[in-house]
């Protein structure tokens, strides 16, 4: 297939669902101010973007005084309970300076198979994005034992494709 193609397909896209690891997210400062105005000039365009990240638990464990990733499941809870706060506040610092706001959107896979809570969550993103405001999904992990053990954001990305109707899924990853 050729570049022209695969541009318009692009450039048709309505609604995307942005995937950030917390490798990528912080491997350098300034991760979210370039995320920000990335993502920003998309809504701009006027088209519907979700932001999906991860960094609670790594900044967290930093804000901890943790050397390297607990083992221990609370210790692990604790570190993503205490990192969330700051994950948002860096991306609402990012967001603010380009007239952009940003919300909170936590999550577990649980949500994600419950048809009501899979509703709720889908009809609160729709308002969001109603409002001018660009959602930022994460895993609850201070609830979502399971996942911190098995899963990743990655699989919550890809259903928050369906939960949204997402024309496209960028995953910003090392993994």
């Amino acid at each position: 297939m050729s570049a022209e193609p695969i541009r318009k397909a692009l450039a048709d896209c309505r609604r995307i669902v942005v995937k950030v690891g917390s490798r990528a997210l912080l491997a350098d400062s300034g991760r979210f101010e370039l995320i920000a105005q990335q993502l920003a000039a998309q809504a701009k365009k006027g088209r519907k973007v979700l932001l999906v990240s991860s960094g609670a638990v790594a900044i967290g464990r930093e804000r901890l005084g943790l050397s390297e990733r607990p083992k221990n499941i609370a210790r692990l809870q604790a570190a993503a309970a205490t990192g969330q706060s700051l994950l948002m506040r860096a991306y609402e610092d990012a967001f603010e300076s380009l007239g952009v706001h940003v919300a909170q959107v936590l999550l577990t896979h649980a949500d994600m198979t419950n048809r009501d809570r899979y509703l709720d969550a889908r009809g609160a993103i729709e308002d969001l994005w109603n409002l001018g405001v660009v959602p930022i999904i994460n895993e609850n992990d201070a609830v979502a034992v399971d996942e911190l053990r098995f899963g990743d954001n990655d699989q919550l990305a890809a259903m928050s494709c369906t939960l949204v109707g997402a024309d496209l899924l960028v995953l910003l990853s090392d993994v």
